[in-house]
Order: C-alpha cells, then sequence, then structure tokens
C-alpha cells in the first residue's frame, strides 16, 4: 500500500521460504537433535525454596554413583563480586553468573543449584537427588507491590536505596516540558493504576544445548538468538578466551526474546571441560516454565490531562516491573514507548526496576513496550469517553509525526503513525457497526490501541560469494527466527538481477563470519539488509571489473543490469552481455574467487508504529471472552517478504491476545508456580482465535537502502489495550488487571 515504492522483480514478493520444507519434515536440526560419539548427559538440581541462604553444598554422594562422570557448583563458574558492574550488552554478567548456577543464596523455586553429567539422564537425574544441600530458609515475596513495602523480605543487601537494603534496583526517567503546569491547562485530568500478570514467550522448543571440550577448545551448538552472545557469555562465565570457543546456531524453534540470553550453555561447558565428555542438556516444560526467563509482572500508574477538544496536554506515568530475583527488568520499553506516539508537549514517565522471588525475566517482543502500552491506552481511552471523543479521532489529533520530539529524546524523522489511523479510519471493520448485544445475550464491544517500539540497529556482519557455477551464498551472523534468510536471498537476487532461487542463504557459526549481534529488537532485517546491500555492490563491481578485463577494456565503462555485465554504452563497444555463470567460468583467470564481505554497526533504524482494532463477544454468564475480529495496521517501511510480515504481525496479535486474556503465572504460597506447563499455563491457541487481519502500510525507512522499518515487535504493543477497551465497550466496565480470564470477568460484572 505505497505509491512510492518501486517496482522489484523479488523484494516485496512471496517467494518460498528457504528452511520451509525442512522444518514441515522434520529434516530441520534443533539443538535436542545433536548427538556426539561418548556423550553424557547433564541434568540439573534446582532449589527446593523460593528464598533460602545455601549454608554447605555436599557432592560426593551423587559423584560417588556409578555413571557419574562430574559435579559442578556456582563455585565452578567464575565469581563476579557484586560491587562492580560486568556488561556485555544489556546483561550484567554478576546477575547471569548468579542465574545459571546460584552462589549464596537460592532466590526462587527453581534456581539451579548444581548439575551432573552422567552416562544418561536417568543416572544424571538419580545423582542430583544424592546432592545434599544445607539450606537456611528465608521469608520470601513474589507480588511486585509486595516486594517494595518497608517490611517486605530483602532479596540482596547490596541494593540500597536511601542508604537501606532494598528491593528497588534501579530507576530510569523521562521528562518533557513541566507536567504540573500541562496539567493546570487540562479541562480534564484521568489517573489510574494497571496490574499486568508475568507471562512466559511460550516458544514450542526448550533450552537445549551440546558442549565439547578438546584440547581446551569448545564448541557450543545450542538454540538461541545470538551465537555470539553464546560465544562471549560462556568465556566470561567459565574463564575462557572467546577464540577458543566456538558458538553454533542450530534452528530455533521460537525465542520471542527468551533466548538472547543463556541458561544450560555454561553449565554444560564447565561439565564438559570437568569430564573430558561431550555434554548434552535439555530442559523439560516444566524447567522452561519455572527457571526461564519470563517478561514482568507490573504495577503502573497513568495520569493524562486534555483539553475540551482532545488535546492532551500532560501525561505522566509510573511503571512498576518485576524483573525476577535479580536486577534488569525491561523499564526502558515501558518508560520510554508508554507515550511515544503521541505529540504531548508535557511528560513526566519514570520506571522502577523491582526484584522479587521469581525467575529473572528475559525479554519479551517489545520489552516492556506493551505493559507501558496497555495502562496509557486505557486511559486515553476513558479520556476519548468523557469527551465524547471517537477514540480512533483522539489519537489522530494527537499523533506523533515528523518533527515530533519524543520524551524518550529522539526528534521523529519520517514516520508513519498517522497512516496506520487513517488506514484503521478507512477499514471495513470500523466502517462495519457492530451489533452489541447477540441473540443469546451475549454483549460485544469494540476496542482500539496504538502502540510503538523502538526498533534497532547495532553490529551485523556478511558474506557474498559467487560459486564456480556462477550461483551464490551468501552467509550472514544472525539466526533466523523472523525471515532473515528469505529477505536476505529476496535482497541478493533483486540487486543482482537473478532469480531468488539461486541464493542460498546461510547462518554462520562464530568462526566463520564476522561480529553479529542477537536476532532480537527488530533489528535483524534492518542489520542484515544493510551488510547484504553493500557486500552485493562491492561483488558486482568485481563483476564489472572481470568483464572489462574479458573485453579489454576499461571497468568504468562496463554496468550490471538484468543480471549481466554489459558496455556501458556503445562508445564501450559492442559486446553480448556476460552472466554471473559466464564470468564465474573464466573467474580464475581473471583474478580468482569473486566475494565480498561488509562489517557494520548499523545506525538509522527508526521506530514502528501500529494501530489495532478489536471486536470481542463477553458472556456474562460464565466471564468467557471470544475474539470476533481483528485488525492490525502497521508502518512497516518496506515489506521486503509480505508473507513474513503479515506473520510477524498475527503472531504478536496471538501472543497479545493470551496475554490480554488467560496467560498468567499462579504462585502458591510457598512461592512455587503452580503452572508450570501448557495444560494449566493457558496460551491460546487456533481454536481461541479468528482470522487475524494485517494491513501492511509501506512508508519506507529514508535512512535504508530498501525503507526497512523493523516490524517483529511493535504487534505486541496494542493488543493489551485494545481487547481491553473492547471489553468495556462491550460491558460498561473497565478492567484495570490482566489476564481477564473468566473467573476476573465475572468479578467485575457483578460488582
Amino acid at each position: 500500500m505505497n505509491a512510492e515504492s518501486p517496482p522489484n522483480k523479488w523484494i516485496g514478493q512471496r517467494t518460498v521460504r528457504p528452511d520451509g520444507a525442512d522444518k514441515v519434515t522434520g529434516r530441520a536440526a534443533y539443538a535436542a537433535d545433536t548427538t556426539m560419539p561418548g556423550m553424557i548427559w547433564g541434568k540439573v538440581l534446582r532449589s527446593p525454596h523460593a528464598h533460602a541462604v545455601i549454608k554447605s553444598i555436599n557432592t560426593a554422594k551423587a559423584e560417588a554413583l556409578p555413571g557419574v562422570k562430574g559435579v559442578v557448583t556456582g563455585k565452578d563458574l567464575v565469581h563476579f563480586p557484586t560491587d562492580k558492574a560486568v556488561p556485555l550488552g544489556i546483561q550484567d554478567m554478576r546477575w547471569m553468573s548468579r542465574n545459571v548456577l546460584a552462589r549464596e543464596k537460592a532466590l526462587f523455586h527453581g534456581h539451579p543449584i548444581a548439575a551432573v553429567a552422567a552416562v544418561n539422564e536417568k543416572v544424571a537425574a538419580e545423582a542430583c537427588k544424592l546432592i545434599e544441600v544445607e539450606y537456611e530458609v528465608l521469608p520470601h515475596v513474589i507480588d511486585v507491590e509486595e516486594a517494595m513495602k518497608p517490611d517486605a523480605p530483602v532479596l540482596h543487601d547490596f541494593l540500597k536505596r536511601d542508604g537501606k537494603p532494598s528491593n528497588i534496583a534501579g530507576t530510569l526517567e523521562h521528562k518533557k516540558g513541566d507536567v504540573d503546569a500541562g496539567f493546570a491547562e487540562a479541562d480534564v485530568i484521568v489517573e489510574r493504576s494497571f496490574r499486568t500478570a508475568a507471562v512466559h514467550q511460550g516458544y514450542i522448543e526448550p533450552h537445549a544445548c551440546l558442549v565439547s571440550v578438546v584440547d581446551g577448545k569448545a564448541t557450543v551448538w545450542s538454540s538461541s538468538q545470538g551465537q555470539f552472545m553464546v560465544r562471549a557469555m560462556c568465556a566470561l562465565l567459565v574463564g575462557m578466551q572467546q577464540n577458543d570457543i566456538r558458538a553454533i546456531p542450530a534452528e530455533i524453534g521460537g525465542g520471542f526474546g527468551g533466548k538472547t540470553i543463556i541458561y544450560l550453555e555454561p553449565v554444560a561447558l564447565a561439565l564438559a571441560r570437568k569430564t573430558g565428555r561431550p555434554v548434552k542438556m535439555v530442559m523439560s516444560r516444566e524447567e522452561v516454565m519455572r527457571a526461564s526467563g519470563p517478561t514482568s509482572a507490573s504495577f503502573n500508574t497513568v495520569k493524562i490531562g486534555a483539553k475540551k477538544d482532545g488535546t492532551i496536554v500532560a501525561a505522566k506515568g509510573l511503571f512498576h516491573l518485576q524483573a525476577g530475583c535479580l536486577p534488569g527488568s525491561p523499564i526502558r520499553g515501558a518508560a520510554g514507548c508508554a507515550f511515544a506516539p503521541y505529540d504531548i508537549p508535557h511528560v513526566h514517565s519514570f520506571g522502577v526496576d523491582v526484584v522479587s522471588n521469581r525467575s529473572k525475566v528475559a525479554a519479551y517482543r517489545a520489552p516492556g513496550a506493551p505493559i507501558g502500552c496497555h495502562a496509557v491506552e486505557c486511559v486515553l481511552d476513558e479520556i476519548a469517553e468523557q469527551l465524547k471523543m471517537d477514540p480512533l479521532q483522539i489519537r489522530l489529533k494527537n499523533a506523533a509525526k515528523e518533527g515530533t520530539k519524543a520524551a524518550h529524546g529522539p526528534v521523529y524523522p519520517r514516520i508513519g503513525f498517522v497512516e496506520t489511523i487513517e488506514a484503521a479510519l478507512a477499514h471495513d471493520h470500523v466502517k462495519t457497526p457492530l451489533v452489541k448485544q447477540g441473540p443469546d445475550g451475549k454483549l460485544r464491544g469494540r476496542g482500539v490501541a496504538s502502540g510503538f517500539w523502538f526498533n534497532a540497529g547495532g553490529e551485523s556482519s556478511a558474506q557474498v560469494n559467487i560459486t564456480e557455477d556462477g550461483n551464490v551464498v551468501v552467509v550472514t551472523g544472525h539466526p533466523d527466527i523472523g525471515g532473515s534468510r528469505a529477505s536476505t536471498a529476496n535482497i541478493t537476487a533483486e540487486l543482482l538481477g537473478i532469480d531468488y532461487k539461486r541464493v542460498n542463504v546461510l547462518i554462520g557459526d562464530t568462526s566463520v563470519i564476522g561480529f553479529s549481534n542477537l536476532t532480537g529488537g527488530s533489528r535483524v532485517t534492518y542489520a542484515s539488509a544493510m551488510v547484504v546491500t553493500q557486500s552485493t555492490e562491492k561483488v558486482i563491481r568485481q563483476l564489472c571489473e572481470r568483464a572489462a578485463k574479458i573485453w579489454k577494456i576499461d571497468p568504468e565503462a562496463v554496468v550490471w543490469e538484468d543480471g549481466e555485465a554489459k558496455p556501458a554504452g556503445e562508445n564501450a563497444g559492442k559486446f553480448p552481455g556476460l552472466s554471473l555463470a559466464d564470468i564465474a567460468a573464466k573467474a580464475s583467470e581473471t583474478g580468482g574467487p569473486i566475494g565480498a564481505g561488509q562489517q557494520l554497526n548499523t545506525t538509522g533504524a527508526e521506530g514502528g508504529f501500529a494501530t489495532h482494532v478489536c471486536d470481542v463477544e463477553v458472556d456474562p454468564a460464565t466471564g468467557i471472552v471470544r475474539i470476533l475480529r481483528y485488525t492490525s495496521f502497521q508502518d512497516v517501511g518496506r515489506a521486503i517478504h509480505p508473507s513474513y510480515v503479515e506473520g510477524q504481525m498475527q503472531g504478536g496479535m496471538a501472543q497479545g491476545i493470551g496475554w490480554a486474556l488467560s496467560e498468567e503465572y499462579i504462585y502458591d504460597k510457598q512461592g512455587r508456580v503452580d503452572n508450570p506447563g501448557f495444560l494449566d499455563y493457558r496460551m491460546p491457541v487456533a481454536s481461541d482465535l479468528p482470522m487475524l487481519d494485517a494491513v501492511m502500510l509501506e512508508i519506507p525507512n529514508p535512512k535504508h537502502p530498501q525503507g526497512v522499518r523493523g516490524v517483529g515487535e511493535v504487534p505486541l504493543v496494542p493488543p493489551l489495550a485494545a481487547i481491553a477497551n473492547a471489553i468495556h465497550d462491550a460491558t460498561g466496565k473497565r478492567f484495570y488487571a490482566l489476564p481477564m480470564s473468566p473467573p476476573r470477568v465475572l468479578e467485575v460484572l457483578e460488582g
């Protein structure tokens, strides 16, 4: 949907995905599929307590069990004192080390205490039971609000606030203008508090790895969102040099941010070093749910003031996010993205990082942004209601545009937020009246919400090589979890003017391609397209130079068009075009192999915006909420592979529906997760969802050669609020806590 986009042969086409056949036939190799001769199995002993001092660990009986080859504890990892940060990307190795294997304390139920390597899984599990751990059980705290109370159990003495130990690990603040002066100008002010539950990323593939150490050199096969991250973290945690570790990415069965950190790899590496045998480790689903990172639970308060005409004059947000047992909740996303879609003169946004006795949180699609958006978009809906304004029109009136200065810092360049609202207003979904009550007495409502995510660039590497028969191999350094291989093939084929099927795209391990940052933050298609484009352009220059040698003319007199080297004009000579195959056949006599690479720290990624419209049906007798219709309108920059873009949008909608209606961690009185499996942790399945409609708006990013703007994160930002607003429209009741599950809906409906 963009008249500005130039015609392309492959960019924008729904080409066959390169990994599709392998995945549907079962040929794709995931981390748990990896085996080696002499391989042994690792298992983890986990804490039975939510909070306890580890007084001693005795592994003697476990080590004496026949078949056991080695045992490791936190003492086998590098000790990082708590008083000095050890940053690696957005993580701090002080906390990562203590999360991988507990050191001073067990901080949540399921916290790894020790690990055993044995000849098989059964022996390893039996050995774990023989490890004797002396605990001093301490009071625990689960809820984010409870953790902030003055009398709450304190997890860490080294975290202090006002000179006293505290569960508040850090804060982040954004200011713009003068909020007090802004609220003084307002004719209507709404202030509300909201609670969201912790939810898991829900990837189908559990964490798994295989680690081999030979002559001091380690090889790590694992499922992750970044093999370079795996290498760097393992090196730091076990005390090795990075050049002694080779990290190989397997196919990945979902991550959504939850595989941007590590759990098993350094433990398996420590066991492999100790035993001299390859060690394989695979989490059970229960272990995944108990001990890998969900996103934060939260408690948030938002206040917005507007004039009678709907102009927002002031906004204030206080976002408390639960980090789990160690610092690091995504307050940047909550505080930074919450008000970002709007041009508001006076803003104060404040995020608070709070620790509690839960597993350490990990990223989850637009980390923190759905939480902040939920509160803001629900309050904005209430303001529209009080002013008797259409909820889309109040968003349009206050929409950020090119030149708007956001509270989190940047001045927006060309963005497409206004277009998402205008597209919604013009769409059949919004224009079709909704029958508010069905013949069966069920109530129906429509809700809207908008959202923003920063998007990112960062370090990426690529190598483009021409094969001897005139085809193309591209190697990049990013695990493909969102279609980057297909997009790379489309871009390379477009630039070279050849069929996309002649381009083979591979994900290189840490020993064969230059450093590439994580797959996450909606950065990979943006960043990899830049390095692939520049690598391909270098190859095209080489191809023109080789053609010039064949023709014995000046290289500047050669152009590359439609997959061939051609004379630039009649003055250059009349030569028949030379194809890739023609030039490759003479590569050895014209200079040797043809190929080029590029490494960049890419910049210029611009934020993404979306507006969602949702229709719901509420059964007042049971409290069950059913999604009737859902449409997402998103500025996608340039859709390199439209099917993947639609898939990203639909996936975000589906996950948002689960977060809004059914997903939550439930804890018992001992601080144990009570629903650590897909039977009781209620993710939506196909029968819970209607067709999820994705409307792509292509407003190219002017800072990118193909106009790419990240798309993967934004789709999860608006759904929580859009669904809450729809339920209010259906029932007349406001909901301030997630999930809006049947018991909670009934509770609100009944008063």
